[in-house]
């Protein structure tokens, strides 16, 4: 089995954006900016065998290892760096070559990481999970293996007029005054959907759509899980957005997957979870044999390869 995702190199992808369900495209219903990352610490010189690994490689590459502090993120970078490179020079001394290969927006991957995928499917042998192994794993996790709760919900956005306290204050005496006039009548709903609301979604009765945990901001999320399906909630809900008027018409309770649905699922995971294994190990014994200088490569966990 192919591990390629598990190979330490670097990237240059760029995160993308979170992207929020087709009905609420305006983010009104979740979704927001990442932090930015501090300046990049530098620390002393690594090598691996008496080749240098490139201070600024090593600052691009912190971007791509979170951590609390920027000493662990740089030395987290470092490793993984030394790592990749403990493994060309490996590959070349074995005389390793591969062509690259295109992923599914048909970017080739570099030639160094073509190479050391192939070493490391050429070197590290993982172990086949057989039936009695993938049964325990099922019955000891069975709550991983189920469908997701799912809320089919929409929503009226009264977002205010302004950013003071009386703005919030005539949204709000807005959304009470939508709730009045619904009620729990789906249709008044949806019209006062297309009516008022500022979210995208008013275009579909103010649908949401079926939508998972963690797919909505906190404070919404948290009374559709006590709104009874048919009803809309009696009191708005504030959001940094604005004020949510809120409906189930339904939940969807997530169901148990029967063992043989997800057996070569199951298979997988344990197979590449030994693979990591089998990879770290072999990194261990690549950097024991090796002179690191400027940072630690652990030879029983390969911390970086897998």
């Amino acid at each position: 089995m192919s591990q390629h995702s598990e190979i330490p190199r670097l990237r240059d992808d760029r995160p993308t954006e979170p992207v929020m369900m087709s009905a609420c495209q305006s983010g009104g219903c979740g979704g927001g900016t990442a932090p930015r990352m501090p300046p990049p610490p530098t620390f002393s010189e690594v090598r691996v065998n008496g080749v240098e690994i490139d201070p600024d490689a090593i600052a691009r590459e912190i971007q791509h290892h979170p951590a609390p502090d920027g000493e662990t993120a740089w030395t987290e970078a470092a490793r993984a760096l030394a790592i990749r490179e403990l493994l060309l020079q490996e590959a070349e001394r074995l005389s390793v070559t591969a062509e690259p290969e295109a992923d599914e927006a048909s970017r080739l991957e570099a030639e160094p990481d073509a190479v050391i995928a192939a070493l490391l499917d050429r070197e590290v042998v993982p172990q086949t999970p057989d039936e009695d192994e993938c049964r325990r794993f099922y019955d000891a996790q069975k709550v991983k293996f189920r469908t997701a709760d799912l809320f089919e919900a929409s929503h009226i956005l009264i977002e205010p007029e302004g950013g003071d306290q009386a703005a919030w204050a005539a949204a709000e005496a807005q959304a009470d005054a939508v709730i009045a006039e619904v009620g729990d009548d789906p249709a008044a709903f949806a019209k006062a959907a297309r009516d008022v609301s500022s979210c995208p979604s008013a275009a579909q009765d103010g649908s949401l759509g079926q939508v998972r945990r963690g797919e909505l901001v906190p404070q919404v999320q948290k009374v559709l899980e006590r709104l009874k399906p048919g009803w809309t909630h009696r009191a708005p809900v504030r959001s940094k957005f604005g004020w949510h008027v809120l409906r189930l018409q339904r939940r969807i309770e997530g169901q148990e997957l029967p063992f043989e649905v997800v057996r070569d699922r199951i298979a997988d995971t344990l197979e590449a979870r030994s693979w990591s294994i089998e990879a770290a190990r072999y990194v261990g014994r690549l950097a024991q044999q090796a002179q690191v200088e400027g940072i630690t490569i652990e030879p029983d966990t390969g911390s970086g390869a897998a």
